[in-house]
């Protein structure tokens, strides 16, 4: 490889590794015009093995923004990014991959609108597919793959309430 491909290359995972970021930010602050913006056109994400749905990003970004309403306290936390460039037949270099494992504490809400404890705490694994495009990489895929979960004391650990 030479320099400059090198360069290229690390330049695309700083990319990408920002992406992943900002995608947790979002969906920790409920920036749900951020959120959109984070999809290439005609990108969905996959909610569903956490209770959730299946859809485009916009309708995503709806159903998220009602049922974080539930918790007024989120932060995800995405770790060991695994990112592969390149993964759709006849790529140019344009795609890319990141498996990367999530922990995601959340704090419901009290009757009062304030917060609880203890917090409602699930973690996995999430799926990315990316592709470059004029503005830069966006996401075309996002799979979450929840493994776990803990709720609280009467709360039941089925599938709701649902976890970003």
């Amino acid at each position: 490889m030479t320099q400059r491909v090198e360069l290229a290359t690390v330049m695309d995972r700083l990319a990408v590794d920002g992406l992943i970021t900002e995608y947790a930010v979002a969906v920790d602050d409920g920036d749900w015009t951020a959120y959109r913006g984070l999809f290439a056109p005609g990108g969905r994400a996959d909610y569903r093995s956490a209770g959730g749905i299946e859809g485009d990003a916009a309708q995503v970004a709806d159903w998220l923004a009602r049922s974080m309403e539930l918790f007024p306290v989120r932060q995800h936390l995405i770790v060991n990014r695994r990112v592969r460039f390149g993964y759709l037949e006849h790529d140019t270099g344009d795609t890319a991959e990141v498996q990367a494992d999530y922990v995601n504490p959340m704090r419901l809400a009290g009757p009062d609108g304030g917060s609880t404890a203890p917090d409602f705490v699930c973690g996995g694994r999430y799926a990315f597919g990316l592709v470059r495009t004029d503005e830069g990489w966006r996401l075309s895929e996002v799979v979450v793959r929840e493994k776990w979960r803990r709720a609280p004391d009467g709360l039941p650990t089925g599938r709701q309430p649902h976890s970003a």
